[in-house]
């Protein structure tokens, strides 16, 4: 399976390439998911698309996947004319969430197969995320909520337009990244800057709006320790592959250690200065008034979480050790 994400960019073009004998394109439109309506469309080579009005009893992401998505997936993948799924994800869908679904949710149901979760029939290939060089980086540094942009994936969903984008870069395999004349040559350095940090490992793939994209021989150049749908947590480096350590374009990595925690009401007044034209931090924050606990600290534009990231290792008993993964 391939997923094609992006809040902008060639999309179509990207899964228009991908249509080849065997491979059967999924895309669901969550537009209406907070009123239970959900579009689903299937797309095969040299066919009309079909689509199928979706009723759900919870307007949701997580009901869309559960319901419909993921048992799909199994179903598709029963079929012997079908080597290869496309899913072209709505923006509402982060791939990382996707992704960590089709490994952990576990789907019943299925004529024919044993109950489990999707990674039993579909292994993901890459995921290829698209974006818009014209509006990428004053989105990925913003402060709007995908609510502000009319994309509400859920009655509770706080996400900013910032934290899916810069997830979407992040997490990707492959990038293809739309340049039109609009684009002057220092804003497309500047970005390009900013990616190859983001996501080092990534084949960049530039094309001008209403461009074809090769998009099979951009998947052949996705290297082969490219992550392919893999979950992180907390305690994973906080770097992968080898993104550059020099200031391009004003664009660099700073990284901050401490021996000492932080003071919390310190931290709290310091976090708006420290994030001020930042795109995008991660880290394990220790803080005086919580000393045996690891909190994740991820930041994106002017979206910020905070999370409990466990217990530090120094702060678990011998047996809590001894469960830890050692990788």
């Amino acid at each position: 399976m391939v997923l094609v994400s992006g809040w902008t960019g060639a999309m179509d073009a990207v899964v228009t390439s991908l249509l080849a004998p065997g491979t059967v394109a999924v895309r669901h439109d969550l537009s209406r998911v907070a009123e239970g309506v959900v579009r689903r469309t299937l797309s095969v080579l040299g066919e009309n698309p079909r689509e199928t009005i979706l009723e759900l009893a919870h307007g949701c992401v997580s009901c869309t996947l559960r319901e419909d998505l993921l048992p799909l997936l199994r179903a598709l993948s029963a079929r012997s004319n079908v080597d290869r799924i496309v899913l072209a994800m709505d923006p509402a869908l982060e791939p990382e969430a996707l992704c960590w679904a089709v490994d952990n949710v576990v789907v019943a149901g299925v004529v024919g197969q044993i109950d489990g979760p999707a990674s039993r029939d579909v292994r993901i290939e890459a995921v290829v995320d698209c974006l818009d060089a014209a509006t990428w980086l004053a989105d990925a540094t913003g402060d709007d909520a995908m609510a502000d942009r009319g994309i509400v994936a859920s009655g509770d969903d706080d996400r900013t337009v910032a934290q899916l984008v810069v997830g979407q870069v992040d997490y990707a395999d492959a990038l293809v990244v739309t340049a039109g004349p609009d684009v002057d040559a220092w804003e497309r350095a500047r970005l390009a800057a900013v990616l190859a940090r983001l996501a080092p490992n990534a084949p960049v793939v530039w094309v001008s709006r209403d461009a074809m994209v090769d998009a099979r021989a951009l998947l052949a150049s996705v290297p082969a320790d490219a992550r392919r749908g893999a979950i992180t947590d907390a305690h994973s480096p906080l770097l992968r592959g080898q993104p550059p350590l020099a200031v391009d374009c004003g664009v660099t990595l700073v990284e901050f250690t401490a021996t000492r925690p932080f003071h919390p009401e310190r931290l709290h007044e310091a976090i708006d200065v420290l994030l001020d034209g930042v795109v995008t931090a991660r880290g394990r924050a220790w803080v005086a008034t919580q000393p045996d606990e690891a909190l994740w600290i991820e930041s994106a534009g002017g979206g910020l979480r905070v999370a409990s990231a466990g217990k530090w290792l120094a702060a678990m008993e011998p047996e809590q050790q001894d469960r830890v993964d050692a990788t």
